[in-house]
């Protein structure tokens, strides 16, 4: 969340300056430059938008979190991607990879959504998609107790409505 955080931060400061810049260059009369700030300014704006949403979206995964875990790997259909990120965080609303967002439950029937949930003793695999792609999500999980097992299970049944299949444990 830090980097989206720091990224949005640079783009208000960026929009920040520009405008300044656009007015004090407006007061001297300079209108060539006055126009390039202007669109700079724009620029910044747009983008000071789309990394707060961005960042609005992280909040909200990161304060409804079911799990956090190290590192990730993402598979897809064909391809296999290794991510080491500071932080992976499964999430009633998605799940946050680094600076990248995977929402589900957004886009009505047709979008995407959390499919599987499968916890063995040392990995929990996430599958989540939409019609058109389909990605898997490896996490080691790092919960060495049953309960703690069965409680992330819970949580993740009553905030996503995913049984997660629970295998390589004992329990009753």
């Amino acid at each position: 969340m830090k980097p989206i955080l720091k990224r949005r931060n640079g783009y208000a400061l960026s929009f920040a300056v520009s405008i300044c810049l656009a007015v004090w260059l407006g007061v001297k009369l300079m209108l060539e430059a006055v126009f390039v700030f202007g669109a700079i300014s724009l620029i910044s704006l747009l983008l000071l938008v789309r990394e707060s949403r961005l960042l609005y979206d992280a909040t909200l995964i990161w304060d409804n979190r079911i799990i956090a875990v190290p590192s990730a790997l993402i598979s897809i259909p064909g391809c296999q991607i290794k991510k080491d990120v500071v932080e992976t965080v499964v999430s009633t609303f998605g799940i946050l990879i680094g600076s990248e967002i995977y929402r589900w439950g957004l886009g009505g029937i047709h979008g995407v959504r959390l499919r599987s949930a499968h916890i063995d003793q040392e990995r929990m695999y996430l599958t989540f998609g939409d019609a058109a792609q389909t990605m898997r999500v490896e996490l080691l999980h790092g919960m060495t107790k049953k309960q703690m097992v069965l409680e992330a299970a819970q949580k993740m049944l009553h905030e996503t409505g995913v049984m997660a299949d629970i295998t390589g444990w004992q329990l009753k």
